[in-house]
């Protein structure tokens, strides 16, 4: 398989990754909307957790939808999808050590990672949009942490929305090229 061709077939499956950033942005406002009204600690376990559940959930909104939700066999992303979706986890003891030192760095500290998670998304896809959602969350962190190290949730908001923003701006931006 050619690498257009794998790359046309992660866009028509994901729908260009509008579902999984949408599912994703809402476990983001979730996570933020505990921490601010039931317990910081709270907050946190529902992203982490939260997290783990936003690859299963994309798939069975997307067979809610009536579509295919994996990739053919013989595509080589396939792999490729598990080691990105695996930086993720990795990197917790680090964010926790983050949080551990300032807790209000918890989610300046998530974005970055999952900022640069988002990085190889650009070549899985063929869409150059993830290098801007990329450079949003990774600057939106670092600038969060340094303007606003006292604000815990401000970065949960800023994550959540964004991500609910892109998904929106590429599943119409998508729909109206048909997904590939």
């Amino acid at each position: 398989m050619q690498i257009h061709t794998a790359q046309a077939e992660v866009r028509s499956v994901f729908m260009g990754g509008a579902v999984g950033q949408a599912v994703s942005g809402v476990i983001w406002l979730l996570s933020t909307a505990a921490a601010m009204w039931i317990s910081i600690q709270y907050g946190i376990l529902v992203l982490a957790v939260g997290g783990a559940f936003i690859f299963p959930l994309t798939q069975l909104m997307l067979k809610l939808g009536g579509r295919k939700a994996s990739l053919s066999p013989e595509n080589p992303f396939n792999q490729l999808a598990m080691q990105i979706a695996f930086i993720v986890p990795l990197c917790l003891p680090l964010i926790g050590a983050t949080a551990l030192y300032n807790v209000n760095w918890f989610y300046p500290a998530f974005m970055l990672v999952i900022g640069v998670h988002y990085m190889p998304f650009i070549f899985l896809y063929g869409m150059w949009q993830y290098a801007i959602l990329a450079a949003i969350l990774i600057g939106g962190s670092i600038a969060i942490g340094m303007v606003q190290p006292d604000s815990f949730s401000l970065g949960g908001w800023f994550t959540g929305v964004v991500l609910l923003l892109f998904a929106l701006t590429i599943g119409m931006t998508r729909s109206k090229a048909g997904f590939s």
